[in-house]
């Protein structure tokens, strides 16, 4: 049996509207409900940041080994970060600059029974502010990421993508109004409007040529009414194509199991929809047990009190050991 565990824990785990706080008891306390083998941080390091970093002391307090993924193309994005209890066997990192705005990474790990399991994290391009280009965006980037892939799904190889997709599923409910009251209230507590700190404002999901309707907005956030109405456009044109593009080759695991529920994962304190996945081949979704999201930690630390986003764990079992060549956990190989 392995468990995985997808966490954007926001800005590295960082509070800067606090200070720089650290949230390391609070995202432990999420984890480690989950008790999981592998864990996959969209938002894992932030360079900003000196050291010692978040996500070093989760992974120490875990007894797991922290990969950093490579540094994305921006100075002010975050990087992606893996943390297992299981050998690595290998570790790869694909930098597509002009396409993937933060590289793609790839582990292999050994599970206990001996097979191979690939992980790869993702945290795919926001970039809401440019409307139907966002789209866009993250469809060329989920395209480059399955010819990335391409060479295990032929060969029938175990592995999963996930992570932060910033997209919503096909078919999947969307409460847009939801969203709009948690922006718009962020919106009124800014302070410090250059701020950097992770978490979504209205200067970063409205385009600039149609923010000088903010204030509408927030006369929108306040009108039950004009809340229905953006619920019914938001869903209708919310982004889904990069994911109708995955699920042509992998299986949504929360969807597998959970064909009804919304399995919402963002915002933590407000949610409206389901961005973050874990996603698995045809092999090793025959080997999902369970899949689901953290609403709650240990002592029934609420969610919201460690990140923006929920965090989802999926359990896969042991399935039938294929052959596989003999490669020592040591070995770990580095490629652009």
């Amino acid at each position: 049996m392995t468990r995985v565990v997808s966490y954007n824990i926001l800005a590295g785990g960082y509070s800067f509207r606090e200070r720089g706080a650290k949230r390391t008891e609070q995202l432990l306390k999420i984890i480690r409900s989950a008790q999981p083998d592998i864990v996959g941080l969209p938002e894992g390091i932030n360079p900003q940041v000196p050291g010692p970093m978040v996500a070093a002391e989760l992974a120490e307090a875990l007894g797991m080994q922290l990969v950093p993924g490579g540094l994305p193309t921006s100075r002010q994005d975050y990087q992606t970060a893996f943390m297992t209890r299981l050998p690595i066997v290998s570790v790869k990192h694909y930098d597509r600059p002009g396409i993937l705005a933060r590289p793609l990474l790839e582990v292999c790990v050994e599970e206990e029974n001996g097979q191979h399991l690939t992980i790869f994290v993702i945290h795919l391009s926001a970039s809401f502010n440019r409307g139907r280009a966002g789209g866009h965006i993250r469809m060329r980037e989920m395209q480059e990421i399955l010819k990335i892939m391409e060479p295990l799904r032929l060969a029938g190889k175990p592995h999963l993508l996930m992570g932060d997709f910033n997209t919503l599923s096909p078919k999947d409910a969307f409460t847009a109004s939801a969203l709009l009251k948690y922006v718009v209230g962020l919106d009124v507590k800014r302070k410090d409007k250059t701020l950097n700190d992770g978490h979504p404002y209205l200067d970063s999901v409205v385009p600039p040529k149609l923010r000088i309707f903010n204030p509408l907005l927030h006369i929108v956030a306040r009108t039950p009414f004009l809340l229905a109405l953006f619920d019914l456009a938001a869903s209708i044109y919310a982004p889904r194509g990069c994911i109708r593009l995955l699920t042509r080759e992998y299986q949504d695991c929360f969807r597998r199991l959970h064909p009804s529920e919304q399995g919402f994962t963002c915002p933590a304190a407000a949610p409206a929809g389901r961005i973050d996945y874990i996603f698995a081949n045809s092999v090793l979704a025959e080997r999902l047990e369970m899949c689901r999201v953290l609403e709650t930690g240990e002592d029934d630390l609420p969610g919201e009190q460690a990140s923006d986003h929920l965090a989802i764990t999926a359990e896969f079992g042991a399935g039938v050991i294929a052959d596989q060549p003999v490669t020592s956990s040591s070995d770990m190989s580095m490629h652009s």
